[in-house]
């Protein structure tokens, strides 16, 4: 096993920066998620890590050791990529075996390690299966059997589950969280999807632009976001903003006016800003009280679309100033329907206040 180092890293494409002066430490046998929208850097993040892009100014250490100039067959990482790359040609045990074999390791090595991954990720029976009498999700326990033989300090995973369907994608998510419980090995894993990241993470490092946003776990982010954009990007339905101006702030609390004169209140510290200055209210769709009758500390809109899920009816609620319909989560049975009026009770403890520059306020209760 072994732990990672970025200090001050940067990569370049001529005069376009992608990456710029990332620093990050990465713990022995954590499991870290990289996640963000496409084009945010993260995979080549991941690239550089493993030495298929060249690092154009920081420092990269691997269990210590600098590894700049390494290239990666000596770095001791094994990279399972989106798509599983198998030798059509090979069967299951040879297309595991085949790096050993390269490495110029005994064929009784090369059989030992290919049943102990097996075993490990529950594929003995296919052993001698070609990759085109396979399942999507077999065919990638394969390709992760093949980085297993390897014995890695480091695993890097480039967002692996994308070419799933979702039944798939979820008892792979399980697979991989029980691997990394039994290899106890650094892994990191780049993904798009932030359910991905909030399930098997230890940490989440957020991208944005080639640049890191939040580093934390999963429900530290979730309930402290730093900013809109990691607000926004973590939790699923993501979080509601709505415009508003700061009304008045004591140390415990701050009231908001909103585009139809409401006025909420929000559990946050807005002190530092001035009366009326523009701020953002936040609020997730699961901590949203939907109904019929007023209540106090309530947004008022009218329902455009009713999902009626089962064990959950998802609201979409047009607010007067919201660039976006609000989403609530509500309960299964709640009697609205498309054109009622919802009342949208808020707990100020539970909501988010952001600044003009889209940075969070400190909440206080």
């Amino acid at each position: 096993m072994a732990n990672l180092q970025l200090k001050a890293l940067r990569k370049s494409y001529g005069d376009v920066q992608t990456l710029h002066g990332i620093d990050l430490e990465i713990l022995d046998g954590e499991f870290v998620v990289f996640v963000g929208p496409s084009g945010c850097g993260k995979s080549t993040m991941l690239r550089c890590i493993a030495g298929l892009e060249e690092i154009t100014s920081g420092e990269l250490y691997i269990g210590g050791q600098k590894v700049n100039d390494v290239p990666p067959a000596r770095r001791g990482i094994a990279m399972v990529f989106q798509s599983y790359a198998l030798y059509p040609h090979m069967t299951v045990a040879e297309n595991m075996a085949f790096g050993l074999r390269l490495a110029g390791f005994k064929k009784e090595e090369q059989q030992a390690a290919v049943q102990r991954a097996a075993q490990i990720l529950q594929i003995e029976h296919l052993l001698d299966r070609k990759p085109k009498a396979l399942s999507g999700g077999q065919r990638q326990r394969v390709a992760i059997g093949r980085a297993i033989v390897r014995k890695p300090g480091v695993f890097l995973f480039d967002e692996p589950l994308s070419n799933l369907d979702a039944s798939l994608r979820v008892q792979m998510r399980v697979e991989l969280a029980r691997l990394h419980r039994e290899l106890k090995t650094t892994m990191v894993y780049v993904t798009h999807d932030q359910v991905e990241a909030m399930t098997l993470a230890h940490r989440i490092v957020v991208f944005n632009a080639g640049r890191i946003e939040q580093v934390g776990s999963p429900m530290e982010l979730y309930h402290q976001p730093a900013n809109l954009f990691v607000a926004g990007f973590i939790g699923s339905p993501k979080m509601n903003f709505i415009p508003g101006a700061l009304l008045a702030a004591t140390p415990q609390e701050a009231r908001v006016k909103l585009a139809d004169d409401s006025e909420v209140a929000v559990a946050v510290d807005a002190t530092a800003l001035p009366a009326g200055a523009r701020v953002t209210l936040g609020a997730r769709p699961e901590h949203i009280q939907a109904g019929t009758a007023r209540s106090t500390n309530e947004l008022r809109g009218t329902v455009q679309v009713a999902e009626h899920l089962g064990d959950a009816t998802y609201l979409y609620v047009e607010v007067a100033g919201a660039q976006a319909p609000v989403v609530v989560r509500a309960a299964p049975e709640i009697p609205l329907a498309t054109g009622d009026i919802a009342h949208l009770g808020l707990q100020p403890q539970r909501c988010f206040l952001f600044d003009e520059r889209g940075d969070a306020l400190p909440r206080t209760k």
